[in-house]
């Protein structure tokens, strides 16, 4: 926790490459104007100029168009960080020929089981893909998760020598190469096959909306809402990270394009700088969790468990909101606790203006939810809704030629990041897939617990904080969905809950020392100590770490079950969130400041009330009177001094 010592602010994995001009500008460009054509044609089923190609040639151009962009804009070391010297043009091309190659033998490669046994050429072109995969995982992941995809890609060569649960098939070096660049289950398996089929579409949407003043209007409007309320600036920063973070799904890249607002105006409040830190920390990780477009994960969630993605937006949607009233909660507590003040009225933007200025971006926001959850077209939901606000941003004179091919460009870095890190990313899948490891673990895990679902989830929980930590979420979380989803799944718990749970688990470490990427960001923002910054992120968003458990024992939470048992899971959740923030923060509304001993008692009634069960409940009530009781009849002077 010592990145941000220095004050600087770690890079935006998602800003503009500074190696992104001149010829490789034009390049990516180029590509990425290819790359988007072929997505739409595919998407649409068009068939532009007779392109109609089956899905396996589909997924080889895309890795080939955007991989080639991914070399061009993450430079193979930092001394080329400023230019894209020639080898990455080589490779670029490369990668662009084998893909093409293999594009226009897919059909063959299917009917003939090159997978497995295929004629020297085909099998050279899957080596030299392997290698090109590799390279990209390790430009846009970094070393540990290159380090995690070069461990999968050769564990069929050691799978038969392994002990135990970790015994599986084993391969030669020719039959691994095959398996993961001609088979369906590695390179072009699950995660390639929702990024090229679906993923591709929400990127363009989040680089669009920010591009043509989504981000701004959103920071605008929770300013009008929230600004002048007690504490304002920290609800600010919750609502804005919240309604950003819902469309970008990048806690990091969240924190440094609202942080840079919200942070030092929560400062300038009277919130303390790690304080200010930690609560956008907390606010744009959430945005990861929160519908309608919750990030990388959450489209290879409704894959694996075969549901549309609007199903997975509406059972995430109670969680997330329960969580931001939260953060809500605690920052308002806070203020009132340290008597801290709102924003002045004319430093605020007026509400009205407001809308009449960017209503168009709550209507596409709108129009986006009805796309995927009633209209359910996921895959051209995104280009219908990035359309209109092109449409709108040029009829309104803020995009020009110029500023178009440089959302263009944006657009493909995006797509090629993805790309790069879901290409390596597949290779963990088929390696578990072809060694049969995958469900050796699970079968495993389950034995392990004894039947224990607590102790599983323990085990879950540990294995996706940990995991969380070198690996991004989407990797995090679809490792854990092969290994440790069926055997949750196979305890007897609800699948949707489980796949939740991981993802939750996995998204925990943004914002828990001691890596902590989103914390160190939002530290480096507020000048604060990082591992200060970390451990308030921490308290602040507790509520993240439980909310999963919740979920997962009472479904009704995740829209599981009759709407009843819903709205009173949502009711108890909100009981509860109240009771821990005030137990937190040290204050609750009538009650006022709270001393030690209520805090406590306060803190233990809002546990109970997660539990869902009836027992807890009531006790959780009769908790609540107790401290109710307890600050309202012992002596001010012994509530002044435990304080």
């Amino acid at each position: 926790m010592t990145a941000a010592a220095d004050g600087t602010i770690p890079p935006d994995p998602e800003a503009r490459s500074g190696r992104l001009h001149g010829a490789a500008f034009a390049c990516v460009a180029v590509l990425t104007a290819l790359g988007l054509a072929l997505s739409v044609n595919q998407v649409f089923n068009l068939g532009l100029f007779g392109l109609r190609p089956i899905s396996t040639a589909y997924y080889y151009m895309m890795i080939g168009l955007f991989l080639a962009v991914a070399f061009l804009a993450f430079p193979a070391h930092h001394r080329f960080a400023g230019r894209a010297p020639f080898f990455d043009y080589l490779l670029g091309a490369a990668v662009i020929a084998v893909t093409a190659y293999l594009a226009t033998e897919a059909q063959t490669i299917i009917s003939s089981g090159w997978d497995i046994l295929a004629p020297a050429l085909p099998t050279s072109a899957a080596g030299l893909l392997c290698l090109l995969v590799l390279e990209g995982i390790r430009r846009a992941g970094g070393p540990v998760l290159f380090t995690v995809a070069i461990v999968f890609f050769l564990y069929p060569l050691y799978a038969g020598v392994m002990p135990g649960f970790l015994w599986g098939n084993d391969f030669s070096v020719v039959e691994t190469v095959r398996a993961h660049a001609l088979g369906m289950e590695s390179v072009i398996g699950v995660p390639m096959q929702v990024t090229a089929d679906i993923l591709v579409g929400y990127l363009v949407f989040g680089v669009v909306l920010a591009a043509t003043g989504g981000g701004a209007f959103f920071m605008d409007f929770a300013s009008a809402l929230m600004g002048t309320s007690r504490g304002g600036p920290a609800k600010v920063a919750v609502v804005a990270s919240g309604f950003f973070g819902m469309l970008s799904g990048s806690p990091t890249s969240n924190v440094i394009t609202t942080g840079t607002l919200t942070i030092p105006t929560m400062k300038r409040c009277g919130y303390p700088a790690a304080y200010a830190g930690a609560v956008e920390a907390c606010a744009s990780t959430g945005g990861a969790l929160m519908p309608p477009v919750m990030g990388t994960a959450a489209f290879i969630m409704a894959s694996f468990l075969n549901v549309p993605y609007g199903e997975v937006a509406l059972a995430a949607f109670l969680p997330a909101l329960l969580y931001y009233i939260a953060l809500i909660l605690q920052t308002d507590f806070y203020a009132a606790r340290n008597g801290l003040v709102g924003l002045k009225p004319h430093e605020v933007p007026k509400l009205g203006a407001t809308l009449r200025a960017g209503w168009f971006y709550l209507f596409c926001l709108a129009l986006l939810t009805w796309l995927l959850i009633a209209v359910r077209i996921e895959g051209e939901a995104p280009y219908y809704v990035s359309a209109l606000l092109v449409a709108a941003a040029i009829v309104g004179r803020r995009l020009d030629l110029r500023r178009a091919i440089g959302l263009l460009v944006d657009c493909g870095q995006a797509v090629g990041q993805i790309v790069a890190l879901l290409a390596g990313i597949g290779m963990i899948v088929g390696a578990l897939s072809i060694t049969g490891v995958g469900n050796s673990f699970s079968r495993e895990l389950v034995l392990l617990a004894g039947g224990n679902v607590y102790l599983l989830l323990f085990f879950g929980a540990i294995t996706s904080f940990v995991l969380g930590m070198g690996m991004t979420a989407s990797a995090c979380y679809i490792f854990l969905a092969i290994v440790l989803a069926p055997a949750l799944v196979r305890a007897g718990l609800d699948p949707m809950a489980s796949h939740l749970y991981i993802l939750y688990w996995g998204i925990v470490s943004f914002i828990t020392p001691p890596v902590a990427l989103a914390a160190i960001t939002a530290a480096s923002i507020a000048k604060s100590n990082a591992m200060e910054t970390g451990m308030k992120a921490i308290r602040i968003g507790i509520l993240l770490m439980l909310l999963p458990v919740l979920f997962v024992l009472e479904p009704a939470l995740i829209l599981k079950g009759a709407w009843y048992d819903s709205l009173r899971a949502f009711a108890t959740g909100v009981a509860a969130a109240v009771l821990l923030a005030g137990a937190f923060e040290g204050y609750l509304p009538r009650l006022g400041p709270l001393d030690r001993s209520v805090r406590l008692v306060i803190g233990l009634a809002g546990c109970c009330l997660l539990v869902p069960e009836l027992i807890t409940d009531i006790a959780g009530a009769v908790l609540l009177l107790t401290g109710i009781l307890l600050a309202r009849f012992r002596p001010r002077s012994m509530r002044v001094a435990d304080r």
